[in-house]
């Protein structure tokens, strides 16, 4: 075998490699949180500002689209800087010592400097798209920067930011379409996030071996029993508000039908509870949606809400 054809030589070329590390970081799995964008548009297809114009359906579906695109480069932006901001603790980590900044793969300037890249493009292109949405946008930036150098530090304050994050990707999809924006929306968002947030927290907890606070500070002052607490408020009280918003939330029919898509967020709940206490997807919120009866079900509950829709429109 001859120098040029060697497995050195043949190796991955030093620009094609920062750019695969630079996707690792920017963690894609995690984008599927930005889905929640397109929950404002489901839920006004059976309006009539929506239905009397033609092609507004696709028109609004394309403007979520593009939020969508814009939220994960912002939010791409704040997983690259926490990396950055972890990467001390993350060396002490049996999964996270992996990522390429704590593992040395990825130089900490060139993260660095790809998260300002993404971070004014992201928010840039977001004022052009509506400045209500670009206002949103900024606002997460901040919050979730912020998150990164202080309040993920902070016990109880980490899990609610994290919340007021997804209530604010939701808030985005609103504005971005000039749809109203029901109360229902904060209140049964920033519910689920708080128990997708405490469930993770949980997870994290009872898999650190023993070394909960040099992975994340704030663990040390988490305990399974507290956290299991602080679920079994926030678990309920999410069910409950859904329940309540499916006979009472605004532009619904009036024959309560939304009421039938019930079950399957109860039974998205407690499947995601069982994961919590029976598996290690709890610390990996984007895996566990992936969980195919998670999954199936979360198909199922918006065919079911789609249907309502359009059926008792």
């Amino acid at each position: 075998m001859n120098a040029a054809s060697s497995p050195k030589n043949l190796a991955r070329p030093p620009g094609l490699e920062t750019a695969a590390l630079l996707l690792v970081s920017a963690r894609p799995r995690q984008w599927v949180k930005n889905l929640l964008v397109y929950f404002p548009f489901a839920f006004t297809l059976n309006q009539v500002w929506v239905l009397e114009v033609p092609g507004q359906a696709l028109a609004l579906l394309g403007r979520c689209t593009l939020a969508f695109l814009l939220l994960c480069a912002v939010s791409s932006a704040v997983y690259l800087v926490n990396d950055y901001m972890d990467r001390d603790q993350d060396r002490s980590h049996p999964r996270k010592r992996h990522r390429p900044i704590a593992s040395g793969r990825l130089q900490p300037s060139v993260a660095l400097a790809a998260a300002g890249v993404l971070a004014s493009v992201g928010v840039g292109l977001s004022f052009l798209l509506t400045p209500a949405f670009g206002g949103v946008v900024a606002l997460y930036l901040a919050l979730m920067l912020v998150y990164s150098v202080l309040f993920k530090h902070v016990v109880l304050i980490d899990v609610l930011t994290i919340g007021a994050g997804f209530v604010l990707r939701a808030v985005a999809g609103a504005v971005v379409i000039a749809a109203p924006i029901s109360p229902w929306l904060y209140v049964v968002t920033g519910l689920g996030a708080l128990f997708l947030g405490f469930g993770k927290r949980r997870s994290e907890t009872t898999n650190s071996s023993g070394q909960a606070a040099t992975q994340r500070p704030s663990l040390e002052h988490y305990t399974p029993a507290l956290l299991d607490q602080l679920i079994g408020i926030v678990a309920p009280c999410a069910l409950l508000a859904y329940m309540l918003y499916t006979f009472t939330g605004k532009n619904l029919p009036e024959n309560n039908a939304m009421m039938l898509t019930i079950p399957f967020v109860a039974y998205g709940l407690f499947r995601y509870l069982y994961l919590i206490h029976r598996t290690p997807l709890g610390e990996r919120p984007e895996d566990a949606l992936l969980d195919p009866p998670l999954l199936i079900t979360g198909v199922l509950w918006l065919a079911t809400a789609s249907a309502v829709l359009f059926y008792y429109r």
